[in-house]
């Protein structure tokens, strides 16, 4: 098809600078084929090949904005039950130790996914993956990491793999094995560590469930020694990594992931200029979660200006997960991340798109250029600061996925 009398967020580099931009094309036109972009730019530039209506059907935007397809880079949508119980117990002032004895916390959340099968894992995780669907999302990555022992580790990834036969989104998946330490290994990390997460790696590698290796470098974690180890078996296995750090303190989780090359690094709000420094030489992603700064109240704000400084590309993300970000929008983590975090619209587009690709180490989508996939959205907006600027409100107009207008 031709789509043409749109304007156009291309998202790419602008000349003379090296990052991402909006680009914008207010007369543009795209021709697609075979599922990918042949051909961008203005209106009044179409080539003579794309012009047949029966090769190219035309379709007239009326002036419609085109931005690439929004990419949700950090979820944990594949878990079972829910934390409503806790979350109301919280605000009517339970401490911490009152929930946990109330069976509360991480421990709900694996009690629940355990005794979740892989059918009942996918059913209950597509209600939250259309509604990523429904603002424009055609990329989602989700994690492991709520099993904590094997079978049911593998069943998440295996749930979250089924994601694509049910829907039309493309899934990363993602091993969070050293996400905590389960009940049955309290006090005792490293062992579960090498008897649990690392065969359990090893494992879902040779089913082909993997696409990368995260892990969760905290106090109330793994340390950087732990998360090192199963990043050395990432390593060998040819995964590649990305780390949850410097979310709650600073205790060297960053530069780690630097060290290991790591797709990115997320959270990041401890992480400081010597961070920031590593990861703009490894190449690695800022991911930002302000849905999670926002639940839990933070103040901490992520290094913004020292990413900017030193070049450091950030993406944004929903952290969709039951405990800390019970968030399904990508439109409002946009909205967040210009509101709490500063970030500007621009950014925060680049940082749901172009940047939110690399942060996945995808290299056909993000942008709108030719030999790309065909994944876009079709706003009912003139301007893309539109879309971080409201607040739940949703103006989409149609969501095209590999070349084909889908309704979820």
């Amino acid at each position: 098809m031709l789509l043409g009398n749109a304007k156009i967020a291309t998202i790419d580099h602008a000349s003379g600078e090296a990052r991402f931009s909006y680009c914008m094309r207010n007369d543009g036109a795209i021709a697609i084929k075979g599922g990918n972009i042949v051909w961008v730019g203005d209106a009044d530039a179409i080539p003579e090949e794309y012009k047949d209506p029966e090769k190219f059907p035309y379709r007239d935007l009326e002036g419609r904005l085109i931005t690439p397809a929004l990419i949700d880079c950090h979820t944990h949508v594949v878990h079972g039950g829910n934390r409503a119980v806790e979350f109301e117990m919280r605000l009517n002032g339970a401490g911490y130790e009152e929930i946990a004895r109330a069976g509360g916390g991480i421990v709900s959340t694996v009690t629940a996914t355990r005794d979740a099968s892989v059918e009942v894992l996918l059913a209950s995780a597509l209600p939250r993956v259309d509604a990523l669907l429904a603002e424009g999302v055609c990329v989602i990555e989700v994690k492991s990491g709520y099993g904590l022992d094997r079978e049911t580790e593998l069943n998440m990834l295996r749930a979250a793999r089924a994601i694509e036969k049910y829907r039309a989104v493309r899934i990363k998946t993602t091993f969070l094995g050293a996400h905590a330490t389960p009940a049955e290994y309290k006090g005792a990390p490293d062992r579960y560590i090498d008897e649990v997460c690392i065969p359990t790696l090893r494992a879902a590698h040779a089913e082909g469930l993997v696409d990368a290796v995260d892990g969760f470098c905290e106090g109330i974690a793994f340390d950087t020694a732990q998360i090192g180890r199963v990043f050395d078996v990432a390593h060998e296995l040819d995964i590649p990594v990305k780390l949850h750090a410097e979310q709650l303190s600073n205790i060297g989780g960053t530069k780690l992931a630097a060290s290991y090359g790591a797709l990115s690094v997320d959270h990041v709000e401890y992480a400081n200029e010597d961070d920031a420094r590593a990861m703009a030489k490894s190449g690695s992603v800022a991911v930002l979660l302000p849905g999670a700064f926002y639940t839990l109240h933070e103040t901490q704000l992520p290094p913004i200006e020292a990413f900017r400084k030193h070049g450091v590309p950030m993406a944004v993300a929903t952290d969709c997960n039951p405990g800390t970000s019970p968030m399904t929008s990508m439109l409002l983590t946009m909205n967040m991340a210009c509101t709490l975090f500063r970030l500007t619209p621009e950014e925060a587009l680049v940082g749901a798109t172009a940047n939110a690709a690399r942060a996945l180490g995808l290299a056909d989508t993000g942008q709108i250029k030719a030999g790309m996939r065909a994944d876009l959205v079709i706003w009912n907006a003139q301007h893309p600061a539109e879309l971080s600027y409201r607040i739940g409100f949703n103006p989409l107009s149609e969501r095209i996925f590999g070349g084909v207008s889908v309704a979820q």
